[in-house]
C-alpha cells in the first residue's frame, strides 16, 4: 500500500471514530449526602465525592440513557453522589433553542448544567417514577446552542437505594424528545484531535504531490 492510500486510510478512521452521536458516561462515589443550597454547591458536592480515593467507586460507559439504575453498573450501596456526562454534536442545522429533562431519583436533589449553564436543580427528595409531570421527579431547562460539540452533566446526591433515570433531548425545531444514546439521531462534530490529523494528512498529501511534479 502506498503512502497516499495509507494517509487516506487514517485519515477516514480518524473521522469515523468521531462520527459518534452521544457519548455516556457515569461516576458514582459513596458520600454523607444532604440537600444543597444551589446548583454550583450541588456539583461542587459531587465533585468532592468524586475525587477523593477513598470514595470513588469508578466510571462506567452507558449506552443508552434510559432506565438507567446505579446498582446495574456499580452495585448495590446507599449514601452515594452521582454524576452524568453526556457529550453530543451540534449541526448546523439543528442549531437554536434546545430543550432538555432529566427523570432522577436523589433523595437528596440535584443539578442540571448544559455547557456549564444551569438549567435547574431541585433540594427535594427526587423520583420521577418514570412520568415527567411528577412532582419534584425532575430537572428541565432550556438553552441556545450554536454548531459545535456541547455537554450536558447530571449532578445528584442519594441516601438510599436507586430507580431508573433518564435523559432526554428535544432539538432545536424538532417536535418531540429523544433519549440520549450512543445511536441516537445526533451528529457530533470532529474534536480538534481529529482536525488536526485532517490537517497534518492533508500537508503531508500535498508535499507528497508537490515532490512528485519537482523535476529530477
Amino acid at each position: 500500500m502506498n503512502v497516499r492510500s495509507k494517509l487516506g486510510l487514517a485519515l477516514a478512521a480518524s473521522l469515523a471514530l468521531n462520527a459518534n452521536a452521544s457519548v455516556i458516561t457515569l461516576q458514582v462515589a459513596t458520600t454523607s449526602p444532604a440537600a444543597q443550597a444551589s446548583a454550583a454547591a450541588y456539583k461542587l458536592a459531587v465533585d468532592a465525592a468524586i475525587a477523593n480515593p477513598a470514595a470513588y467507586k469508578g466510571s462506567k460507559s452507558v449506552a443508552v440513557y434510559d432506565n438507567l439504575a446505579v446498582k446495574n453498573y456499580f452495585g448495590a450501596f446507599s449514601n452515594y453522589a452521582f454524576e452524568s456526562t453526556i457529550n453530543f454534536g451540534v449541526t448546523a442545522a439543528q442549531a437554536g433553542t434546545w430543550n432538555f429533562r432529566t427523570g432522577v431519583d436523589f433523595g437528596y436533589g440535584g443539578a442540571l448544567f448544559v455547557d456549564g449553564v444551569v438549567l435547574g436543580y431541585n433540594t427535594h427528595d427526587m423520583w420521577w417514577a418514570n412520568n415527567y409531570g411528577t412532582a419534584n421527579g425532575s430537572l428541565q431547562g432550556a438553552i441556545n446552542l450554536a454548531a459545535g460539540n456541547h455537554v450536558m452533566k447530571v449532578y445528584g446526591l442519594e441516601g438510599c437505594c436507586d430507580g431508573g433515570q433518564q435523559a432526554q433531548f428535544k432539538a432545536a425545531n424538532a417536535a418531540d424528545y429523544r433519549t440520549f444514546a450512543s445511536n441516537d439521531t445526533l451528529n457530533a462534530v470532529p474534536e480538534p484531535v481529529s482536525i488536526a490529523t485532517f490537517g497534518l494528512g492533508a500537508g503531508a498529501m500535498a508535499l507528497i504531490r508537490r515532490r512528485r511534479r519537482k523535476p529530477a
